[in-house]
């Protein structure tokens, strides 16, 4: 479900490091889509061409109680998690039922209000370099990556143009500044934590 910053193994995923710093959270998205109004009007044909864009994340200012409990939440949201649609459907009434009686359980006051916080720690970590576990911004952390693609002997040529396209594409839009700088202090000290359980969720 949520498509956060972990340390990288390999450079396949470098590349879904680099998509979720354009796109932060498919958690977002598909709750955002459970929102959506039944039916929409038809858009003039001019207007038809440009994809729809997704909302601009609302930055908030994270406390330690909120990644405490979205750390608390993660394991028992990995399960649902598994059951979402790859297709960008609108969730079914009774994963969502089930996703917001966990984000209760766990403190939050919703589903939504779940993803927030965890797409606002994903905001932050995507600017953390994991080798040295400190803050470099996003535009550094995948730079870097380019040149570990670059340098990567090993990988096939197809992977790596294909890999390459995808940091690059991220490059240009690297995501929002983070409006919280205390933010960056909190998920620097759950940093570890973060990476290892919130990050298995890619």
């Amino acid at each position: 479900m949520r498509e956060l910053v972990r340390p990288v193994a390999t450079a396949l995923g470098m590349a879904c490091l680099a998509a979720s710093m354009a796109i932060l959270s498919t958690g977002g998205a598909l709750a955002q889509a459970k929102q959506a109004p039944p039916k929409q009007q038809a858009a003039p044909a001019k207007q038809a061409a440009p994809p729809a864009q997704e909302a601009p994340l609302k930055q908030i200012a994270l406390t330690e109680k909120q990644i405490e409990s979205a750390l608390a939440a993660v394991a028992e949201m990995d399960p649902i998690n598994e059951k979402l649609p790859d297709d960008g459907k609108p969730l079914d009434a009774k994963i969502v039922a089930q996703l917001d009686a966990v984000a209760k359980k766990n403190g939050f006051a919703s589903y939504d209000d779940y993803n927030l916080v965890v797409d606002n720690v994903s905001l932050v970590m995507a600017g953390f370099d994991p080798a040295t576990k400190k803050y470099v911004g996003a535009e550094a952390v995948i730079k870097a990556q380019i040149a570990q693609v670059q340098a990567d002997k090993k990988m096939p040529a197809k992977d790596k143009k294909e890999v390459l396209a995808e940091l690059n594409g991220a490059l240009k839009s690297p995501g929002p500044a983070i409006e919280n700088k205390g933010n960056i202090d909190l998920v620097t000290k759950y940093y570890d934590k973060l990476a290892e359980a919130i990050g298995e969720e890619d």
